[in-house]
């Protein structure tokens, strides 16, 4: 089946050390930035940057390097921007 719609789910497992898998969709073909904050606003690392087929999609996130703590996972294509909070747990 395809998607119907654009969307960022939660990360699974959720609190994580130290990696987390974030899922997305995508109903069509889209350009796709996917992107992880900390609590502060700064960019702490790029998943995905570019064009995307129609799918399901998962990235795996490598938080080691990492404080403990929240951050969040930001989804944006050209019909959504959508946002989620993760937590680390060393």
């Amino acid at each position: 089946t395809t998607p119907v719609e654009f969307a960022l789910l939660q990360n699974y497992p959720n609190p994580f050390n130290p990696t987390t898998e974030i899922r997305y969709q995508t109903p069509e073909v889209s350009h796709v930035v996917l992107k992880v904050y900390d609590m502060l606003g700064r960019e702490v690392a790029t998943l995905v940057e570019g064009i995307q087929d129609v799918g399901f999609k998962s990235v795996k996130f490598d938080g080691s390097g990492l404080a403990s703590g929240v951050y969040f996972y930001q989804l944006i294509t050209a019909d959504l921007l959508a946002t989620k909070r993760m937590l680390i747990i060393k």
